[in-house]
């Protein structure tokens, strides 16, 4: 059994990486990145700079914002400047309303607002914003995670400094996990320490009942919800897979909706939580089982973020579905050993599947990501493995884990270059 420090601050670490969060993460840090400069200048800034590193710019370029209508940057850096509030966090365009829209759009016809690629940052995950207004100038710097200012400065004087701590979480994380912890964590704590997690449940089907009852992005989780119970029938796969595409349509489509995020990515946080909700309640869980997948699944997706870092070549969904696919083997019956199989499963299936920005068809990679956690799951309860004769899996399931973090971290660097280069020139 893990000592209550322990436990104490795997809690902390969960609290702190399973938070809600207001449209998509990378638009969003920029207009929390915004805010900041804004309220150091006390005024409306007259130009706004923006200096992004490429993964930054690859997630920004082409999502929905919450509450507008429109898509891209420009409207966030707008409401960032105008209504946003830096003590909001993640959810800093929560007053958005369509008379802030307006000013937004007014605001972008009569000020200059400059968008830049900074091709030498620090991390995968850096923004740079100056922010004039006459002779005053400020400046904000968010690194290695969204909502990590590393720098505050007005006209010149140094408000904040903070030494970025790198790309990979594990670098600032004060706890360090491997499977067996995670596992152990999540089926042995006692239940009312970590009951928490029910608000992503509540949060993220929130998303999924609106983008049902609507018409959001491509409308996946609907269409799946409709013609394809035809083809799918009505079953926990389809189940699952609508939900959770629902979920990314809304989220992803620019519904004004909270979701629960996971790792500063709002898409993980919805595949590491729809396909377990729904496959619980499918299996009529009780309550306290529902609470453990959930704090299996995220958990899970939390430990490879840890080795994989904020942001990389590798599309988020394989690591959430990862967690989700061990957390589906638990409320199926299985133990330790068929949920190191299902995420072994899982790595020598998805691995690869490269990260080309968020946008509305983030839902088909999610369901993707879905569907294969299932069959995964399946082979592990049938007690089928991948074995390390094959590919890149090992016989230990942490190396594997940590095969799949150094092929996203390091191997497929020249895929995101090239993938930003293709967004970029069309």
């Amino acid at each position: 059994m893990l000592n209550e420090s322990t436990r104490e601050n795997i809690i902390k670490l969960i609290k702190r990486e399973v938070v809600p969060a207001i449209g998509c993460t990378e638009p969003v840090a920029v207009a929390l990145c915004v805010a900041k400069a804004t309220e150091l200048l006390g005024v409306t800034p007259e130009r706004i700079e923006v200096s992004l590193s490429s993964n930054m710019l690859k997630n920004a370029m082409g999502v929905g914002i919450p509450g507008t209508g429109m898509t891209g940057l420009p409207i966030a850096i707008a409401l960032g400047a105008l209504i946003g509030k830096s003590s909001y966090g993640l959810e800093v365009l929560r007053d958005v309303c369509p008379e802030a829209v307006e000013c937004g759009k007014r605001y972008l016809e009569s000020n200059p607002v400059v968008i830049k690629l900074d091709e030498a940052a620090p991390s995968k995950l850096h923004i740079d914003v100056t922010a004039v207004s006459g002779e005053s100038k400020t400046r904000a710097v968010i690194s290695c995670e969204h909502t990590h200012f590393v720098l505050l400065q007005k006209n010149g004087e140094t408000i904040l400094e903070d030494v970025p701590a790198g790309d990979a979480a594990e670098s600032s994380d004060d706890v360090r996990l491997d499977m067996a912890t995670v596992y152990e964590f999540a089926t042995e704590s006692p239940i009312d320490e970590i009951s928490f997690i029910l608000e992503a449940k509540r949060l993220n089907m929130e998303a999924a009942r609106t983008a049902l009852a609507g018409d959001f992005g491509h409308s996946l989780g609907a269409t799946i919800r409709s013609y394809g119970l035809k083809y799918y029938g009505d079953t926990p796969v389809e189940h699952m897979i609508s939900y959770t595409s629902a979920a990314c349509d809304a989220r992803m489509g620019g519904a004004p909706v909270a979701v629960m995020s996971n790792s500063g990515s709002g898409n993980q946080g919805i595949t590491a939580t729809m396909p377990v909700v729904s496959f619980a309640q499918d299996m009529d869980a009780t309550e306290e089982q529902t609470v453990r997948a959930l704090v299996l699944s995220h958990l899970t997706s939390i430990y490879i973020k840890q080795s994989l870092g904020r942001l990389s070549a590798l599309c988020g969904c394989v690591v959430a579905s990862t967690g989700a696919s061990a957390a589906i083997v638990y409320l199926m019956g299985g133990g330790f050993e068929e949920v190191c199989a299902s995420v072994k499963n899982m790595v020598a299936n998805l691995t690869g599947m490269i990260c080309d920005g968020a946008k509305p068809s983030c839902a088909l990679k999610i369901s993707s990501g879905v569907s294969t956690a299932m069959m995964s799951a399946m082979l592990a309860m049938n007690g089928k493995c991948v074995t390390s004769t094959e590919g890149i899996i090992s016989d230990d399931v942490d190396a594997t884990i940590h095969n799949l973090t150094s092929i996203g971290r390091e191997a497929m660097n020249e895929t995101d270059r090239l993938v930003l280069r293709i967004m970029t020139s069309k």
